[in-house]
């Protein structure tokens, strides 16, 4: 069963570490993506998300830019960060490992992600959602992710483990009734 994300209802965050005392935190603004979320069989759900790279937005300009430039996300030269499932494991009744493929800047490497269900509501209008929560951690020089600037009082600027922390809501999209010919 197809359902759509709900971009109203929905975000994707990340933190890092800043001059290793503080840390930094952000969000995609613009992302889209496919959930075939099989609600018999959990295991059989697929999930294709892209991430509009430019919409990255941690609430500071210069930064913003920064991020954007060659020296981290590139976003001229690679607009798009895609993630595709590759298999679910699921732990309990609601909750499970998403394995997927991660993809920034033409490199794709494996990631886990520690999912949970949060069930299904009906909206006063009649549709019907699902809500999930997704987190993982991954090393951003494994993407090429690789500027920093040491520190005077030792250390780095920016730490090289990104938290990501990822909250949807799905709309179930109604099956078309096949229409007798």
């Amino acid at each position: 069963m197809t359902w759509q994300i709900d971009s109203a209802h929905s975000q994707i965050h990340f933190t890092v570490r800043h001059m290793m005392i503080s840390k930094v935190r952000g969000q995609f603004e613009s992302f889209s993506g496919e959930v075939n979320y099989d609600e018999e069989n959990p295991t059989r759900t697929t999930v294709d998300i892209q991430i509009d790279a430019a919409s990255l937005n941690t609430k500071e300009a210069q930064r913003d830019g920064h991020l954007k430039s060659p020296d981290f996300l590139d976003v001229v030269n690679y607009p798009v960060v895609r993630f595709q499932s590759t298999k679910v494991e699921q732990t309990s009744a609601d909750s499970g490992k998403l394995y997927g493929n991660l993809t920034i800047r033409d490199v794709t490497k494996p990631v886990v992600l520690d999912v949970e269900y949060a069930g299904q509501a009906q909206s006063p209008w009649g549709n019907i959602s699902a809500g999930f929560s997704g987190s993982t951690a991954i090393n951003r020089k494994e993407w090429g992710l690789n500027w920093n600037q040491a520190l005077e009082t030792g250390g780095v600027l920016v730490g090289d483990k990104i938290q990501i922390e990822i909250e949807l809501e799905l709309v179930k999209v109604a099956e078309l009734e096949a229409v007798p010919a």
